[in-house]
């Protein structure tokens, strides 16, 4: 499938390895090769979920995404990977605390798209490995998921101040985004766009090339500066730009041009709804403005006659009525301009379809425009001017230069203010590096079809991997063994059943495993493997009923017992994620029976990850008892009693009764004074306080159970106190007790 109209490989080749495989794709390209319109396009036909982010506020409303910052909630310090690398483990670092709809996001990502990578540094991109981990799979890079970074590293480098550099420069070789740890542990490819849109003069493309490669020798930089021209900078005609390296520089500029025309200020203010972040405004909140101002617009007409796009200059010929008209050089009529609308948006989850879908968080509008006689070469990133002057001379960072003069159409259309020396082209060797390897390595048909296979290959073997089941009911056994004196044995019996279960399955699925990979021999396609996939239709639902009818069935009837909150909290959790490993397992076999097909397969696995309702524990422990208890229903009865007894004495629960003591009196059914004392944790002083409330409870729920009591005297048995009154003349605790037999439908 060919994502653009135009013949253009490299697009075809970026475009299949985003849709038909799991590799991570840097996707990069000289100024003007189409990068942004090929991230619209993916945006627009992609069937994997996914989220756009990048570095700045700017950046990300131009591509109809978030910030990095924003979305994965990143502090704006240095990212220190964690024993010299990443760390897996999430405890070892805070955590951010993200709602139930961005943890649903996350956990249901395929595709991670990052504009301007060449801005992002490494440790921000192993910042979002740590995020991407925690929700996703912790063993992966990134999570497993895809990455899609689109930028040109020989323009605008990452920020990063000395301090912070002299922290991150003994875990890294440079600032620069393919030192990530992580992304260094992925066999990620690099495409690199050939056909420049922007520019068609052959010779002014030859000269941005040698200048973006550091290759620029005396004779080009002669002709280069062939385009200096020392009174033409003094009194710049209409129609120009000026390219500054400072922003006070091009403010200065643009105050005291305005200043010079001789009309009334007149002032628009933005306005502003729900959540858009000051860093994010395309253009002042207050625009002053004059007729005879030269104004740009800041965003690309939308209304389908395409009047205007972004970077395109002009003159305000007049405003009138709320309308501001702009004359652009070369053109009869001039454009009436009103305001217009930015929105920012907020990624959140389909309730309906369960599909990752885009909302409006608020909105900025104002007029397209802003002053244009003077820009920053970094807020020129991205725009395309048909004339230009370049101030580049205090060019201090890398790729400035190249950025600048990148901006403009033609080779004419550029004039400098000041002459180009090579030592105010500054080059990174690290990236020059970098980029020859790009292009030395460019994947070939050979290397897609391979990486199809393995993509494939794998979403079926994971389909029939049980590992992340297996490890979690090992870390739940580890939770009994290590907390068994607070826990109920029956809790054990169940997770040895599944563990059993789940070995089961291991067995047949090593087996079956084997056989996938003889099938693909014969056809490397999975989803047109006949074969393979009448097998997999077949032992879908066997593995489906087995997971519901046997795995998730010991699960639901496991429940956990302890008066330790903290052991109790952490069993339930590991509990509700071994159902969800099941839950998505279950999905996913159900989908493959109607045979195996990549994007129904993702869409259900995505879908069985996202968590529907508010977190809660699989089972009330307050309306349920362990399997292996002889009545849970009188269990349940006397955890009621001993809670009001704690609350009445101020104390723990387990102040009253220990859980196993409770266990122990509902299995023996102690009929007097006698046989209570024999129950381990029953002393003399808990005899004396409880004793008798206790044997009330148990007598009056064996009478309304037609339980037999033969063990019942009438020497040792409860005290002649009516269940009406007590000593002090309150009502017992039993009182309460009593009417849950009734609220039970026990009466």
């Amino acid at each position: 499938m060919n994502i653009v109209s135009l013949d253009n490989p490299q697009l075809d080749t970026a475009f299949n390895f985003i849709m038909y495989t799991n590799r991570n794709v840097f996707l990069t390209g000289k100024a003007g090769t189409g990068k942004t319109t090929f991230l619209h396009k993916i945006k627009q036909v992609s069937p994997k979920r996914m989220i756009v982010v990048a570095p700045t506020g700017v950046a990300a409303v131009n591509a109809g995404g978030v910030t990095i910052h924003s979305f994965f909630q990143l502090p704006f310090g240095p990212f220190i990977p964690v024993n010299d690398e990443l760390s897996t483990n999430s405890s070892e670092r805070s955590i951010q605390k993200f709602n139930r709809d961005k943890k649903n996001i996350l956990r249901s990502l395929d595709l991670l798209v990052i504009d301007e990578i060449s801005m992002v540094r490494a440790d921000l991109l192993d910042g979002i490995d740590d995020v991407l981990r925690r929700y996703k799979d912790r063993d992966k890079p990134f999570g497993g998921v895809q990455l899609l970074m689109i930028g040109d590293i020989a323009q605008l480098a990452p920020v990063v101040k000395n301090d912070e550099w002299s922290i991150l420069k003994q875990w890294y070789d440079s600032i620069y985004f393919f030192s990530s740890k992580a992304l260094k542990q992925t066999d990620f490819i690099s495409i690199e766009l050939k056909h420049i849109y922007r520019q068609s003069d052959r010779i002014f493309i030859d000269l941005l090339n040698k200048v973006r490669d550091n290759n620029l020798d005396s004779d080009a930089l002669e002709q280069l500066n062939e385009r200096y021209d020392e009174e033409f900078s003094r009194n710049i005609p209409e129609g120009f730009i000026v390219l500054t390296t400072h922003n006070q520089q091009a403010q200065a500029i643009n105050e005291r041009k305005l200043k010079q025309i001789n009309e009334k200020e007149i002032h628009f203010k933005a306005s502003t709804e729900g959540d858009f972040p000051e860093y994010s405004y395309p253009t002042e909140y207050e625009l002053t403005l004059k007729k005879g101002a030269q104004v740009m617009f800041v965003k690309n007409d939308n209304s389908g006659q395409k009047l205007f796009y972004n970077g395109k200059i002009g003159i305000i010929e007049k405003i009138q009525g709320g309308t501001i008209y702009v004359k652009c050089p070369g053109e009869e009529k001039s454009i009436a301009v009103d305001k217009v609308q930015w929105q920012n948006t907020k990624y959140i989850i389909n309730e309906d379809t369960q599909e990752i879908q885009e909302e409006i968080a608020g909105t900025f509008t104002q007029y397209p425009l802003k002053l244009a006689w003077a820009i920053t070469i970094h807020k020129s990133q991205g725009l395309t001017f048909d004339k230009a002057v370049i101030d580049a001379n205090a060019a201090f960072a890398h790729g400035q230069v190249y950025v600048a003069l990148s901006r403009c159409k033609t080779l004419e259309g550029l004039v400098l203010s000041s002459k180009i020396s090579s030592k105010s082209i500054v080059r990174d060797p690290t990236v020059r590096s970098f980029l020859n390897n790009v292009d030395q390595n460019q994947p070939g048909e050979e290397d897609f079809e391979k990486s199809k296979y393995e993509y494939q290959k794998d979403l079926v073997f994971d389909l029939y991997d049980f590992s992340l089941e297996r490890s979690q009911l090992w870390y739940l056994i580890k939770l009994y063994n290590e907390n068994m004196g607070s826990l109920h044995t029956g809790l054990k019996e169940n997770l040895d059943k599944m563990m059993s279960l789940n070995e089961e399955l291991i067995t047949i699925s090593d087996k079956f495993k084997v056989q996938i990979i003889r099938h693909l021999e014969e056809e490397p396609d999975v989803e047109k493997n006949q074969q393979l996939n009448e097998r997999i239709i077949k032992s879908g639902k066997y593995y489906e009923e087995k997971i519901a009818s046997e795995f998730l069935k010991i699960l639901e009837s496991t429940i956990v017992e302890s008066d330790n909150k903290s052991i109790k909290k952490n069993m339930d959790n590991a509990l509700e994620k071994l159902e969800k490993f099941l839950s998505v397992k279950m999905a996913c076999f159900k989908v493959c029976q109607n045979g195996f097909n990549v994007n129904s397969y993702l869409s259900a696995r995505a879908k069985a990850s996202i968590e529907k309702t508010p977190k809660k524990t699989l089972l009330n422990s307050e309306e349920a008892a362990p399997k292996n208890i002889n009545h849970p229903e009188l269990f349940v009865i006397l955890k009621k009693w001993r809670l009001q007894k704690a609350s009445e004495l101020d104390t723990q629960a387990f102040g009253i009764l220990h859980q196993k003591c409770l266990i122990s009196i509902v299995n023996e059914l102690p009929s007097n004074l006698t046989e209570l004392k024999k129950i381990k944790g029953i002393g003399k002083q808990k005899l004396k306080a409880f004793g008798n409330e206790i044997l009330e409870i148990i007598h009056l729920y064996c009478k309304e159970k037609n339980v037999k009591e033969d063990n019942f005297s009438d020497g040792e048995n409860v005290k002649a106190t009516s269940i009406a009154d007590n000593d002090t003349g309150k009502k017992p605790a039993l009182v309460n007790i009593a009417l849950s037999f009734t609220s039970r439908g026990l009466t």
